[in-house]
């Protein structure tokens, strides 16, 4: 137990680390954590995913609803609208190229069924919040392509979570029907979000009184988690509500709220200590969520590490191509088109939604499995090279014509 403690520790001190050397170097810190999960797990057998039980999912859950939610207490409101129409370009269209590319790879080099190659490819088809939220903050993009990319892995993961449910009921009832799963997919969106908003301005009326407890620092994000829970009880995204809730948090005079007399008295906004604890408590559950992450990937034959590799050099591709179209607009930056082309990493609902099919008794679910850890791991690791190596002149000249944009004053005389 002592070496436990010393362990979990150690780690935090080694994550301030690795945030540091982010900045100077650019190598993600959420690379290096996932690597040290891996010694930890898999080569080393030190620490096993069942040593955490359930908390190690538990963690996992939590540290999505807070990034989520930490991440929406910074966006801007008037941004986000501007943001929306290149946020489901962006989405939908990769969302469903990059099902189309792994369910065919499936289809074909993994020997799989239709509907288990399908799965694979619904299951890989978002991009992660987890790995994409952190990222986008120390790389200080500007507004726009932030919040596209926020809003992008939020919006996925819903499309992935739906798709999965939906195939695994063709699986075991033979059909569904079309019309309630595109309902179904909008009811978990608009509804979570109207959960979101209408909990954050009920919130903000009581948070005065709440701070007239002591030690309420941490109780935002413990109403947070209740706003998460009943949302997905109710069947809607629990992510999506988290989101809309630190939107309106800190965007309520968008609503009109401190233009009603009776209302304004009673507003109580969030102040900077709030915002500084949210990101200290982001910054600690991405510590352990990458290292858990790291410590549960199954390592599966040498054909599926080619395989996934092939997938991910292909998704890649596509993304470039299509970020080069979306991002035309001469509003965003060859870094801002670039980097958000390089960003389309797997992570938390890939992990959790690939044990489904196995569980289901779906042909191949072990494939499916095995096959995406194996692409969690190196789309991960290929965006942390790609934005390693983006700093080079020659990195920065080779996506300056992919992408049909300018290079910066400072690199054209290189």
């Amino acid at each position: 137990m002592s070496t436990t403690i010393l362990v979990i520790g150690l780690m935090v001190f080694f994550a301030h680390f690795l945030s540091l050397q982010f900045r100077r170097t650019n190598i993600p810190d959420v690379l290096v954590l996932m690597l040290a999960g891996i010694v930890l797990g898999p080569l080393l057998g030190i620490v096993t995913p069942e040593d955490f039980g359930k908390i190690g999912s538990l963690i996992a859950t939590i540290a999505l609803v807070v990034i989520l939610f930490e991440s929406g207490t910074s966006l801007n409101l008037d941004v986000l609208g501007k943001s929306l129409a290149t946020t489901g370009v962006l989405s939908i269209v990769c969302f469903a190229l990059t099902t189309a590319i792994v369910t065919a790879i499936g289809f074909s080099a993994l020997e799989l069924e239709l509907l288990p190659a399908i799965l694979l490819g619904v299951t890989l088809g978002g991009t992660s919040s987890a790995v994409v939220i952190p990222m986008v903050n120390a790389l200080r993009l500007s507004e726009k392509p932030s919040t596209v990319l926020v809003l992008e892995s939020a919006l996925t993961d819903v499309l992935c979570i739906v798709g999965v449910f939906a195939l695994l009921q063709i699986h075991t009832q033979g059909g569904v029907e079309a019309g309630k799963l595109i309902g179904g997919v909008l009811s978990a969106l608009i509804f979570a979000a109207v959960i979101g908003v209408i909990g954050g301005i009920g919130w903000l009326l009581v948070l005065g009184k709440v701070r007239d407890f002591p030690n309420t620092i941490s109780s935002t994000l413990a109403y947070v988690f209740i706003v998460y829970g009943a949302t997905e009880g109710l069947g809607f995204s629990g992510a999506i509500a988290a989101l809309a809730l630190g939107i309106t948090l800190t965007n309520f005079q968008k609503f009109g709220m401190d233009r009603i007399p009776s209302l304004d008295r009673n507003i109580v906004p969030l102040n900077e200590v709030d915002l500084i604890f949210y990101r200290e408590a982001v910054f600690l559950l991405k510590t352990y969520f990458f290292v858990y992450l790291g410590i549960s990937i199954h390592f599966g034959a040498i054909n599926l590490a080619l395989i996934a590799v092939a997938m991910v050099l292909l998704i890649y591709a596509m993304r470039m191509v299509l970020t080069r179209f979306v991002f035309r607009d001469t509003g965003y930056s060859l870094r801002d088109t670039a980097i958000t082309s390089m960003l389309a990493p797997k992570g938390l609902a890939a992990a959790v939604l690939a044990a489904l099919p196995l569980q289901f008794g779906v042909a191949g679910g072990e494939v499916i499995r095995d096959t995406t850890y194996m692409v969690v791991l190196v789309s991960i690791a290929l965006s942390a090279l790609l934005v390693m190596i983006y700093p080079s002149t020659l990195a920065q000249r080779f996506y300056s014509r992919v992408m049909g944009k300018p290079l910066p004053a400072d690199t054209r005389g290189s």
